[in-house]
């Protein structure tokens, strides 16, 4: 690496300053003593002595000391994404320590992230292979207990079969799932804008899952009754599954015989909120910031009674955030929570 000097004069001005002062004060004292002061000479020795101690000290300094300063810029070049790659050699001790210093903790502040995204990365692959192996074992389960014999009775053949098809299912739905959630990452999502009834929107995914709500006795609901359209500007499709998968959740995570509200309120700047608020479980505080994580799971357990892909609350982050919205939640453990999101409104 070609690399730059930047020099800085300021240690060998002090230092020739001070020898030149200490060698004119001896020389002034020697010449009193001797009752003959010439200042003319005094002066001159002086700041030749200064001159000639600044071109000495500032030579040993750039061979000696910074050439070994420059071999810890090159050490520290080997790392393509240092900074310091560019920057002149600074002849400035102060100022090569303060960049150092930085250099020390933008390099600590690194290693701990990714460290974090090395957490991440372990608890995600777990994720994934716990949630792909528990279908795939269901459906070897039952293709092996047909191969043991079960395929000869009639009644059991179709049972086992259905239940492996639905085993196949989940496999298929977590895959989609994760396709779809790769693509909104890398930016690969299409959205197709147009305008529509939210509250019609909304009453469609209500009436999709009213059997599932029914299991639990769960009623779905709106705030009020929303007589006049309320018409925003969005992915139709992409902000139903948004809906769907915000009621889904309160189904799942409800008590029985709950209840599970939708709202919707006009905001300031064209926008409108709609809310999803339950009077379930409720989530404690300390998982709300990783709620919208792939696979993040509240309960540890590693037991699932609900089916579902895992991926629901990290597919609605992505769908809003792709919209350029932004989606809020508030939660009192034991009580319910209230997943909000914005929308535009149709102009």
């Amino acid at each position: 690496m070609n690399i730059k000097f930047k020099k800085s004069y300021r240690f060998a001005v002090k230092s020739a300053s001070y020898i030149a002062l200490f060698s004119a004060t001896m020389l002034t004292a020697l010449l009193y003593f001797m009752y003959t002061v010439y200042w003319l000479f005094i002066v001159l020795f002086s700041l030749s002595l200064f001159v000639f101690s600044f071109f000495v000290l500032q030579y040993r300094v750039e061979h000696f000391i910074y050439r070994r300063v420059k071999r810890i810029y090159d050490d520290i070049a080997l790392l393509e994404a240092s900074p310091m790659r560019s920057k002149p050699v600074m002849t400035d001790m102060a100022t090569l320590t303060r960049e150092l210093e930085k250099f020390a903790r933008d390099k600590k502040i690194e290693i701990e992230t990714l460290k974090v995204q090395e957490e991440y990365r372990r608890e995600f692959l777990g994720n994934v292979s716990h949630e792909l192996k528990t279908p795939l074992f269901t459906v070897q389960g039952y293709l092996l207990t047909l191969l043991d014999g079960a395929m000869n009775d009639k009644s059991l053949r179709k049972k086992y079969l259905q239940r492996a098809e639905k085993g196949v299912e989940r496999l298929i739905y977590i895959v989609q799932d994760l396709d779809m959630i790769t693509k909104m990452e890398v930016g690969d999502l299409n959205l197709n804008y147009t305008r529509f009834n939210i509250v019609e929107l909304i009453q469609n995914v209500f009436d999709l899952l009213e059997m599932k709500a029914d299991s639990k006795n769960i009623i779905l609901m709106f705030d009020m009754k929303y007589i006049k359209p309320i018409m925003v500007y969005a992915d139709q499709d992409k902000v139903q599954q948004v809906v769907t998968n915000l009621v889904m959740n309160s189904i799942k995570y409800g008590r029985e015989d709950g209840t599970t509200e939708i709202s919707i309120e006009d905001l300031v700047n064209n926008k409108v909120i709609i809310r999803v608020k339950d009077n379930g479980e409720g989530i404690e505080q300390k998982h709300i910031p990783r709620l919208f994580e792939r696979f993040y799971r509240v309960d540890k357990s590693g037991a699932r009674t609900e089916g579902g892909s895992g991926l629901g609350l990290a597919i609605v982050k992505h769908i809003i955030e792709a919209h350029d919205e932004k989606i809020y939640i508030e939660s009192n453990f034991g009580q319910g929570s209230e997943f909000s999101f914005t929308l535009e409104k149709a102009k």
